[in-house]
């Protein structure tokens, strides 16, 4: 009786044959997989794998800074929006960044010059305050003149009340009069005054009055 042996295949056992000297050696792993002898389609893979995780890295890089770039968009045309806004309130807020560049321009001269109207104002203002400043200062000194001149009229007045007799005051009667220097009343009330004394005796002499004076034809 003639026995049929199983069939081997000799490149399994060669294999096999490779796997035991690995294994004795210290170059299987524990799952019996031999790592020193990878065949070349597994190193692309590994490769292909690692290319594709740098790819997407660079691909997270390119994405994170697409997104910081719309943010920066979206604050520029928010701010863009505010100055449309501060710019004109009563008209509706536009989009188009020309026009709000031109308003703001448009906007700023016109700033510009209500500035400079206001300073010439100003500067005439304080002119005007100087000269106001001025003139009070000379109605003041006027003013303190004016009245020590009231005060010195009111002295005067005063002084001349003084003299004035009371109403009900009555000037005594001349006395009687007596021959002898001639004399002449001045003022009614006040008697007479002597003025003989005040000639001298050549005037009272009447001796040549028709020499030194004819009679008129």
């Amino acid at each position: 009786m003639h026995h049929k042996l199983p069939h081997i295949c000799p490149l399994n056992h060669s294999v096999q044959h490779l796997q035991l000297v690995c294994y004795c050696s210290g170059g299987v792993q524990g799952d019996g997989s031999v790592a020193s002898l990878a065949p070349p389609e597994t190193e692309g893979v590994e490769k292909e794998c690692s290319r594709k995780r740098g790819r997407s890295n660079s691909c997270s890089k390119a994405e994170n800074k697409a997104c910081r770039e719309r943010q920066r968009r979206g604050i520029l045309n928010n701010r863009f929006l505010e100055l449309s806004s501060t710019l004109e309130p009563d008209r509706h807020a536009t989009t188009d960044k020309f026009a709000m560049l031109g308003d703001a321009i448009r906007v700023l001269n016109q700033l510009k010059s209500e500035t400079q109207d206001f300073k010439e104002t100003i500067e005439k203002l304080s002119e005007e305050i100087k000269t106001l400043k001025s003139e009070k200062k000379e109605l003041r000194e006027e003013k303190l003149v004016l009245k020590a001149e009231k005060a010195k009229m009111e002295q005067q007045v005063k002084s001349m009340t003084n003299n004035i007799p009371p109403p009900g005051f009555m000037a005594p009667h001349p006395a009687a009069f007596q021959a002898g220097a001639p004399k002449m009343p001045v003022f009614p009330g006040y008697g007479y005054i002597p003025m003989w004394q005040y000639l001298p005796p050549s005037t009272c002499d009447t001796s040549h009055d028709h020499e030194l004076r004819p009679p008129a034809a």
